[in-house]
């Protein structure tokens, strides 16, 4: 019985070693003899030891002088890897897209290079109700999740929204009256009779959550606005539906969609041209160049650092966002801080 016992120690002890000592002590020194680079992650160093990134996870970026990536359902968080897992039947997907689509989409009939914002906030002040309620009426109440997703999105927007309560009292006793299983509605329960309620009494405007720095404090206060970013982003797709027959500009898929992983680093060489204006734009701001001859370097970059995948043998040519921003600041500011490099 023994010998059974000591027979089966030997192999599990040799099994361990081979499989989980030389095995992985082999990979790991054949990855750091062959391919050092790749085996520590891809990451790119930056100035003192610091790390800027690494070229095979996304990283945020909103300055006007940089190219941004794709969206993110993990907020670009590495250990939360994940896609949005939102249906194409689900109007939060349509929702998002059309969000990210308001401030930029731009026209494409004989108005090419217009932007449709402006029109967005026109159609949206004027606010004409018939044959439909009030634009923000009609929003919450024919998405009544996206009303309740903005109660939730921010605790200041359920305090302004408790507040108008108190001045309405009305509208809780008749959601109770029309809701007898709700006796004690909660926020979110009334999102939509709340929107109903302020657009009729502000035609034409939204409550947008204004931050601002007095003495070192941060103060939340909300604008009724009816034009901005807020406008263009929430009500475009409304817009839209108002006006089917308009030609709009279509955009590259990979600027208003999440990758599967939700943080690909790698944007199409068609997003990057869509956003080259802007970049190029910024930075002859900045440095006071001639913007053509900015945008025309800034091509060159992308040329140079666009490839396709299997060497280019399928696939779309691609960029990595990272690895182009980086040349953006080398070439025009010359020393990399990663504190500015957002």
């Amino acid at each position: 019985m023994w010998q059974i016992i000591s027979k089966s120690l030997l192999l599990l002890s040799l099994s361990v070693l081979l499989c989980c000592g030389l095995y992985t002590l082999s990979l790991w020194s054949i990855g750091q003899l062959l391919f050092p680079f790749q085996a520590n992650g891809s990451r790119i160093p930056g100035n003192e030891g610091q790390e800027l990134g690494s070229r095979l996870i996304a990283q945020p970026f909103s300055s006007d002088a940089y190219f941004h990536p794709r969206p993110s359902a993990a907020s670009y968080n590495a250990a939360a890897s994940a896609s949005s897992a939102l249906a194409a039947s689900n109007y939060a997907l349509r929702d998002r897209v059309a969000r990210a689509l308001g401030p930029i989409v731009s026209y494409a009939d004989s108005t090419t290079g217009r932007m449709a914002a402006a029109d967005i906030e026109h159609w949206f002040a004027a606010d004409r109700p018939n044959p439909h309620p009030r634009i923000v009426a009609q929003w919450a109440t024919l998405h009544p999740s996206l009303a309740q997703a903005w109660v939730k999105a921010d605790p200041t927007h359920a305090a302004y929204l408790d507040d108008w309560l108190k001045r309405h009292p009305q509208l809780i006793t008749q959601f109770i009256k029309d809701h007898p299983a709700l006796p004690t509605p909660s926020a979110t329960d009334l999102a939509v009779r709340f929107f109903q309620s302020f657009a009729a009494e502000n035609p034409g405007k939204f409550p947008v959550a204004v931050s601002s720095e007095h003495a070192g404090q941060t103060a939340t206060a909300f604008e009724l606005q009816s034009n901005g970013p807020e406008i263009q982003s929430t009500f475009f797709d409304l817009w839209r539906q108002a006006h089917p027959h308009v030609k709009l500009v279509d955009l590259p898929g990979d600027l208003v969609t999440t990758s599967a992983s939700g943080l690909d680093p790698h944007i199409t060489l068609d997003n990057a041209n869509y956003q080259l204006d802007r970049v190029a734009g910024a930075w002859a701001a900045n440095l006071k160049r001639d913007p053509g001859l900015v945008r025309e370097e800034i091509q060159n970059i992308l040329a140079e650092n666009a490839t396709a995948p299997l060497a280019g043998l399928a696939g779309e040519m691609l960029i990595n966002v990272l690895e182009v921003n980086l040349e953006l600041h080398k070439r025009f500011v010359l020393s990399i801080e990663s504190t500015i490099f957002r």
